[in-house]
């Protein structure tokens, strides 16, 4: 009896470790979660790693690139399956994918790309799109005059940044007149900062277009200061507050972006490549115009 009871005690750990150490185990760095955008992010892919019970780890980078690398290096320790990361800097990032590529851990950039390494698939929006969205709108509300535009941009160095100003320009150089163009690092009170330093050079402005809606709420503060509310501005990313301000009349516009769907097709993606099928390079995900 007691041999059997033993056996049975022995069986039951042995079992329990191995569920353990073959449960499948993602890793998630993300820039930061003081941007609801990103706690959004961050949230479909906790949730869609419950759904397929997945053990997940997320990590935060406090935007500061060494400890991204830092939180990649402690995830490798961890024994991940994959990596998920939402990168700080497209060319700062390149250390720690090169870091899991070294351990042959697959790497999934979310929202912003890589700019070296090996990164299997990149999961976003059409930046690129977006911009020229928001340029089309402003060009028909302003009904081709050749109006005052202001440009906020995104963290320097970032593929969202990089490619919704390029998206922006492809249609506003030609149609409308960019009187400035300054970063504001996606922040709210720097794009109010830097807003109401534009206004103190430039006080005759038409339009704002911010790289997302945490500058252009910024903005919107700076502007309703300076009791310029006829300005039109229209974000990107179409946060809570931001279609809150849309539908109250403060913003003109938002380009609405799903990023609990990026981290949930994060998620789906890593099951992809656990699963030992195919994904694409580029998985792109669906924005629309949010307006009044």
């Amino acid at each position: 009896m007691k041999n059997k009871l033993r056996y049975y005690i022995f069986t039951t750990l042995f079992l329990t470790f191995a569920s353990f150490a073959s449960a499948t185990r993602i890793g998630f760095v993300i820039s930061t979660q003081d941007n609801p955008f990103f706690v959004s992010l961050k949230e479909g892919a906790v949730q869609k790693s419950k759904e397929l019970n997945y053990e997940i780890i997320v990590l935060d980078s406090q935007n500061d690139p060494s400890k991204e690398l830092s939180n990649v290096e402690d995830l490798i320790q961890n024994e991940i399956d994959v990596l998920l990361i939402n990168p700080t800097d497209s060319d700062a990032v390149i250390s720690s994918v090169k870091a899991a590529n070294r351990f042959k851990i697959p790497v999934i950039t979310l929202d912003r790309a890589a700019n070296g390494g090996v990164v299997v698939s990149h999961i976003a929006s059409d930046n690129s799109a977006g911009g020229a969205l928001a340029a089309q709108f402003l060009i028909e509300k302003l009904k081709g005059k050749s109006a005052n535009v202001v440009e906020l941009e995104g963290i320097p160095g970032t593929t969202a940044a990089r490619d919704r100003g390029e998206g922006f320009h492809s249609l506003a150089q030609n149609n409308l007149n960019i009187v400035a163009e300054q970063a504001a690092d996606f922040d709210r009170t720097k794009g109010l900062n830097v807003t109401e330093n534009i206004l103190a050079g430039t006080p005759n402005i038409d339009a704002i277009f911010a790289h997302n809606d945490e500058m252009a709420l910024g903005a919107l503060k700076a502007l309703e200061a300076a009791h310029k509310t006829d300005v039109l501005i229209v974000g990107f990313d179409a946060t809570e507050d931001a279609i809150k301000a849309v539908k109250d009349g403060k913003l003109a516009a938002t380009i609405a972006q799903n990023p609990s769907l990026i981290g949930s097709a994060g998620v789906l993606a890593a099951q992809k490549i656990i699963e030992k099928s195919s994904i694409p390079k580029f998985i792109p995900i669906e924005l629309k115009l949010i307006t009044q």
